[in-house]
């Protein structure tokens, strides 16, 4: 058996709030097993597959919707912090690569093609939804002063590219990985190319009504 390693977050941290920590990750860790393979699924699977008792799932998340709200926005934060890793980059271009490569193998844009609308979003996650979108404008302008993004291009469309990469999905996840950074190549060269493409981007938040409870 190999030996467990213990989460930053967890050193440090008396007995009690150290197993606190460990729970909440390996609950997490299920949610999102569950939920990615069928959404519907009851909240008592999560806690058999975390292998903790179905009282300290609920002292932690009282409801269905608050693990799928919590299981969304840290989400939107790994995004977030991917994309102030990827402005370090000296190059404008290979920073928009890395930044999309590194979301790709986190598989972050499943949550959202699986679980929008599951639940109902509150307030609490505007600050980093709007932040995403300052990220997203500063990562395009600096790759098309790069000289290397077509100019056509706008933040919408990553969106576009990272739901495409998501949308693979096989039993084996390494071979689902393997196809999804095949896919980003194969899109990212269409990032550099030339000539008109067909229909304007998408609009500011044409996507926002599948957020909407009940509209999956």
């Amino acid at each position: 058996m190999s030996k467990s390693v213990e989460a930053p977050a967890q050193r440090g941290l008396p007995g009690r709030k150290a197993q606190a920590a460990r729970n909440d990750e390996l609950i997490l860790a299920a949610a999102r097993d569950v939920f990615l393979a069928e959404p519907k699924a009851p909240i008592s699977a999560v806690a058999e597959r975390a292998g903790v008792g179905i009282s300290a799932l609920y002292r932690r998340y009282p409801s269905k919707e608050d693990l799928l709200r919590t299981l969304c926005y840290d989400g939107l934060h790994r995004y977030n912090a991917e994309a102030e890793a990827a402005l370090e980059d000296s190059n404008g271009w290979q920073g928009l690569v890395g930044f999309l490569e590194r979301v790709v193998d986190a598989d972050v844009h499943s949550l959202t093609t699986h679980l929008a609308g599951t639940f109902t979003p509150d307030d609490s996650i505007l600050p980093a939804v709007m932040r995403a979108g300052e990220l997203n404008e500063e990562l395009v302008r600096r790759a098309r002063e790069s000289g290397r993004l077509r100019k056509e291009i706008t933040t919408a469309d990553l969106g576009l590219i990272l739901e495409s990469c998501a949308a693979i999905t096989l039993p084996d996840p390494h071979r689902a990985a393997q196809l999804r950074r095949r896919v980003l190549a194969l899109l990212l060269d269409g990032l550099t190319g030339s000539g008109d493409l067909p229909g304007p981007p998408p609009a500011p938040n044409e996507f926002a009504h599948r957020w909407q409870p009940g509209n999956r």
